[in-house]
């Protein structure tokens, strides 16, 4: 439980939202009673914060390829991010972030590049004498940006898409807890 309220307050959840999570006792009970609240922005954060990095970014990964074909825009980021996923190495993880910085993350695909980018690592140049350790959250807080671009592509039903991409990946934070209190 003090893992999920520690996350709550890295990824800066609403009070409403921490009080939701008072009685939460899994990362998935927690996430679940946050979008039974209607608190869907909550919930993405702390749902991106709780996944372990190359998770989230499989994910979105997958929210951006399955909600409509990938935009010119995104594609590229998209593909970085997945062959950072596959092998999760320095080189394409820094190419993952250059291509964020290139597009200054204004699409979809530069954020979902940049939770790669920004998954672990030194974000310092190559050769440089700094090391520029990126902070715990900064993959979740990229997750729960380009989460929250996708589903405002939508004219309408913002809120319904956002809370939808979320449920998608509960089963990342493991099974239901039944209704007796025990996981099934």
């Amino acid at each position: 439980m003090d893992s999920i309220i520690a996350a709550a307050r890295e990824m800066q959840l609403s009070e409403v939202a921490l009080n939701v999570l008072a009685t939460a006792r899994t990362p998935r009970s927690a996430v679940e009673a946050l979008l039974d609240a209607e608190l869907a922005a909550d919930a993405l954060g702390l749902l991106a914060r709780l996944l372990p990095r190359r998770y989230a970014v499989a994910w979105l990964c997958q929210c951006v390829r399955a909600d409509e074909p990938a935009r010119s825009d995104d594609r590229a980021g998209v593909e970085l991010a997945e062959r950072w996923v596959r092998e999760p190495d320095d080189t394409r993880r820094r190419d993952a972030l250059a291509y964020a910085q290139a597009h200054r993350f204004r699409t979809v695909g530069a954020w979902v590049a940049a939770a790669a980018g920004w998954s672990g690592g030194n974000l310092a140049p190559p050769g440089s004498e700094i090391v520029a350790v990126p902070t715990e959250f900064m993959t979740a807080r990229a997750a729960a940006a380009a989460i929250t671009h996708l589903a405002a592509r939508a004219s309408t039903r913002f809120a319904q898409r956002r809370a939808g991409f979320v449920r998608v990946a509960l089963d990342l934070l493991g099974p239901p807890e039944r209704i007796d209190g025990g996981i099934r």
